[in-house]
This record gives structure tokens, sequence and C-alpha cells, in this order.
């Protein structure tokens, strides 16, 4: 098994992609496509611990992977670190535990002879998540961006055989999602017009030198690729005012899409604003102006958002709402260039994953027993589907930050890092997102718990792998709440190599 710790970064990639492929060839009926599914992802899972294992052994230096021998700043370079490691852990985490609690769904939301072509779909929408994380090459992330976005349009696209508004939420998505990889593919095509490569670390050498020269000064042609890659990413990772495509997007795809995109598509776009604003751009240029505009967004999208959430009546769409906001939080951590708010946002990145996960299982589960997620089939639940119920509610307690759940944590580094900088109103908009976060968890709650249905035929409780996959995700959360010295380390970690490289 040794052998196998140099080649680790490419296996992480190579395991779904291979994986999805296979999937296709399986037979179109029967469990044998889902059950290759959790084979495959139960491995990455494995991959990735493997590499935080030995990310953790030496956090300060990164595991370099070169494919076809070419140098880094002629081929394309896998270049590991304490971030990327802790992202792709996330995403194999989720996409694990996904496909787990995909069965029964899928079975009820798509055809059967379909199953087989989803869940190639499925892993393929992994292999370019995973991929994203752990290249360095400006380029390959573009192409494995692609690979991860056109195979979630397709995945939101299959919820068309329970509601056909899931077409146009896919095309939508599929519309500004282009925009926006446009965007960043002119971002990257003007840095190589102006650096001569495509690996990220010599492209941010060749930068320095130039700035060192004094030839930096004054070049458009730097700024002009900043402002489309920035852009690009606000848009790939639902930054308001650019999250037009998500509500739609989550609220019609089938549950356990729902459940996976949620906690990992837009994480990666996170992932890859960490990567371009601080590794590349990092002391290049003053980007504090960018960082200050960012963090406006971010405050609005916590308000706005949680307010659209608090006044939506389906629970899908709550959430989804909700995940605007909370990717908020994630956008003000960062923005304030300091080590407890970088912190806060790596960190946040995990925690809304878990918290975020099981709300949308806990409401798929629903979706299977009542036929839609509106708010009025909540009704009475807390008697008739009790275990999914407290799953739901135990995300929610997450969702606001009480204590003892992830989001504690999270809101707990962004209120040390805003009070650290001074910026006092940072941490005011964090407490009025909590607050407000409260009126829509409790509106779900008071009709899970204290309204009464007219329908007095029995409700069957989800069956057991989506049980076993939303409570796998809520125990994460509180566990992580009592006890973030592993995450906790990690995102320190994570954020004194970011902030090294920030101006």
């Amino acid at each position: 098994m040794d052998a196998l710790i140099p080649h680790l970064p490419v296996l992480l990639v190579l395991t779904p992609l291979f994986g999805g492929l296979l999937a296709a060839l399986m037979p179109r009926r029967g469990p044998a496509p889902w059950m290759w599914s959790l084979l495959v992802t139960a491995f990455e899972v494995v991959l990735a611990l493997w590499m935080v294992k030995q990310v953790q052994r030496s956090p300060q230096e990164t595991i370099t992977y070169l494919i076809g021998w070419w140098p880094a700043e002629y081929g394309i370079a896998y270049v590991i670190d304490a971030l990327n490691a802790y992202v792709i852990l996330v995403v194999a985490l989720l996409a694990f535990v996904s496909t787990l609690y995909a069965k029964s769904s899928v079975e009820d939301e798509i055809p059967k002879d379909r199953h087989n072509f989803f869940y190639s779909i499925w892993l393929l929408a992994i292999c370019g998540m995973v991929g994203i994380c752990a290249t360095a090459d400006t380029f390959n992330i573009y192409v494995l961006l692609e690979i991860s976005s056109l195979t979630v349009y397709t995945l939101i696209a299959m919820g068309k055989y329970r509601d056909r508004r899931a077409l146009t939420a896919s095309l939508k998505y599929l519309v500004l999602g282009s925009i926006g990889a446009t965007f960043i593919l002119l971002g990257i095509g003007y840095l190589l017009m102006l650096t001569g490569t495509l690996n990220m670390p010599d492209m941010h050498e060749q930068l320095m030198l130039m700035k060192a020269k004094g030839t930096l000064e004054g070049n458009r042609t730097v700024l002009v690729g900043f402002a489309f890659i920035t852009v690009g990413l606000g848009l790939k990772m639902a930054m308001w005012p650019l999250h037009l495509w998500l509500p739609n997007a989550y609220t019609f795809a089938p549950s356990a899409v729902s459940a996976l995109v949620a906690s990992t598509a837009t994480k990666v776009g996170v992932y890859m604003a960490f990567r371009f604003i601080f590794t590349l751009f990092g002391t290049v240029y003053d980007s504090s102006a960018t960082l200050a505009l960012m963090a406006f967004c971010g405050t609005l999208g916590i308000i706005v958002s949680s307010i659209r959430a608090a006044q939506a009546n389906n629970v899908k769409k709550i959430l989804a709402y909700s995940s605007v906001g909370q990717l908020g939080y994630i956008v003000v951590g960062f923005s304030m260039a300091n080590e407890s708010g970088v912190a806060a946002s790596v960190i946040h990145i995990l925690n809304h994953a878990v918290t975020k996960g099981a709300m949308f299982m806990a409401c798929g589960a629903v979706v299977l027993r009542m036929g839609n997620a509106d708010l009025k089939s909540f009704y009475g639940l807390g008697r008739r589907m009790p275990a999914t119920m407290a799953a739901f509610t135990v995300g929610g307690l997450g969702l606001i930050g009480m204590p003892l759940t992830s989001g504690f944590i999270s809101k707990f580094y962004l209120v040390s890092g805003a009070l650290h900088d001074g910026q006092w109103w940072l941490a005011l908009v964090v407490l009025a997102g909590s607050l407000i976060s409260i009126v829509y968890v409790w509106r779900v709650i008071e009709v899970i718990y204290f309204k009464k249905t007219d329908k007095r035929a029995p409700v069957a409780e989800a069956p057991f792998t989506m049980l076993i996959a939303m409570w796998i995700l809520v125990s994460a959360s509180v566990v992580l709440g009592v006890d973030a010295e592993l995450t906790g380390r990690l995102a320190e970690f994570a954020a004194r190599a970011l902030i090294g490289g920030a101006s």
C-alpha cells in the first residue's frame, strides 16, 4: 500500500473518473450501479483520509505530482497542501454519505432504466470537483470546472421526472454557469498572455518578478484578468447578487442531488476563490478594495437571503436561500484577510456541508413520503417521522449557530476575526443573520411539532439508508461543535499559508 502514497493526488481524481465510466456500462435496472458508486465513493474517502494524514505529518510542505513527467511550468501538476486536502476530504465524505442516502431517493425519483446513467453522471461530477481542488494548472481548473458543471446541470435536469420545473432551473444554471466559466477562461487567457505559463505557482512568481521590475504597475491586463476571474468565481460560488441560479436549482433537483450539490459544489467554488485571490494574486497588488467589495456582497447576502428564506413556503427553497446566506459567512470570513476570519471560512466549508446536507436529506425523505416539500406537508411530521424530523431540527440548530453544534464554532471564529480587526459591524451582521435564521428555522419546526394535519393516513419513517446518512451528518455536526480540534488545526494551517500570500 505504501507504493500508492506518491500517487494519491492523481488517484483521487482517477477513482471517480473510471468509476463513473464503468457505472454507465452496468445493468440499467437493479442495485448494481448504486452499490458500485457506494464502493467507489468509500474508496475515495479512504484516499482522502490518507492524504490528510500525509499532509498532517508536514503541514508546511506540499505534495506535488507531475503528470507525464513534464516540468510543472509546462505540464500539469497536482499540488496538495493543508487547504485542498481539507476540501477534498469534505467533498469525499459528503459524496459517500450522499451516495448512501441516494438509493431510496433515486429509486423513487428517477426511472429504473436510467439508474446506471444517473450514477455515471454522479461519479463524474465528483471527479470534476475533486480535480478542481487537486490541480495547480489554471487551464486544467477550467476543464475540470466544465466537467463538474455539465454533470451537475444534467443531474439537476433529471428532476424533471418529478417536476418539470427542474428543466428550466437547469437551463438557468447552464446559462449563468457558462457565463461564469467564460469569464474565468478569459481571465486565465489574459494571465497566460502576460506570464507565458498556466501553472499557478509559476504564474504568481512571474507576476512577482514583473512587480519587482516595476512593469506591473498600471498594467491593465492583470487587472482585467483578475476582474474576469473574480466575477466568474462569484457566479460559480453563488455569491450575492450572482446567486440567481441557485434557489430553483436546489429546489427542483432530485433530493439526493440537492444534498450533494448544496454540500459540495459551491464549496469548491469558494476553494477556487481562495486559490486565485490569495495564492495567485496575493502580494501581487493591493487587493483590499476587492476584498472590501466582496465583504459588502457577503453581508448583503447574509441579510437579504435570510429574509427571502423566511418568506418562502417550500422547505427546499428555504434551505436554498439559506445556503446563499451561509455562503455569505464564508465570503465575509476570507474578506477579512486575517487568520481568524480565513480560518472561519475554511471551517465553515465543512460545518455548513454537514449541516445543510443533513437538512436537505431530511427534506428529501419528506418528499419521498409526502410527494413534495411544501411547508404544509411538514404539518405534524414530528410525531409521524420522528427520527427524520429530529435530524432536521438538530441541523436547524447548527444553522442558527447554537452552542454544541458546528455552526457555533464557525461563527465564533468569524466574530473573533471581526473584533480583532475592529470591524464590529461585521460581528453585528453575523448576529443579525443568526437572529433571522431563528425565524425561518422556527417556521419549519413549529409546523413539524405544533401543527396538526387533517390527513389521518399513517406516514412511514424514512428508509434505513436515508436515516443512516442524515444521522451521520447530524452526528458530525454535534461532534464538530463539541470538539473542533482536528478541523480547527487544519483550518489554521491553511489560513496561515493563505494569509502569507495575501496583501
